[in-house]
């Protein structure tokens, strides 16, 4: 699969291992490099996703929380602060989450990677409940307040 990563001041330090472990891994990584500030990196990832120049992003800032805001406001963006195994393949396979925010300041290196990776790794399950769920969120994202679920 190919991931885009993107990462703002505070996440640079897990820039190595996060593009190590999905490389090692078998993914192709569009490195996109350090922003100073986060909505700049969680910008450059989720274009990348949403220009389908990438399957699937992963965007690094302090706690992951900045990054997750930002990027949930662009359309079509479904991003998810993770800092665990389980989250990281669950957001994937339940939810089809294409962004991936990590915490530096959160988690170490070692951690990441295995996050990363988990990531790339899940694959949305289709099933029913799960699409059903989606859809309520496409109809959030397109009708906002007016949503009527």
């Amino acid at each position: 699969m190919k991931l885009a990563c993107g990462f703002d001041h505070a996440g640079e330090s897990l820039r190595e291992a996060v593009v190590e472990a999905l490389r090692a891994a078998g993914h192709e990584v569009d490195d996109l490099g350090t922003c100073d500030d986060y909505p700049d990196a969680a910008l450059a990832v989720a274009a990348a996703v949403h220009e389908e120049e990438a399957a699937r992003g992963i965007v690094v800032c302090g706690s992951g929380a900045g990054v997750s805001v930002a990027a949930t406001k662009l359309e079509g963006i479904r991003a998810a602060t993770c800092h665990d195994h389980y989250s990281a393949a669950q957001c994937v396979s339940h939810d089809d989450c294409n962004l991936l925010c990590l915490g530096a300041r959160v988690i170490g290196p070692a951690v990441a990677g295995e996050l990363a990776v988990a990531f790339a790794d899940a694959a949305f399950s289709g099933e029913e409940r799960h699409a059903r769920r989606l859809a309520k969120i496409e109809t959030l994202e397109r009708d906002g307040w007016d949503a009527s679920l």
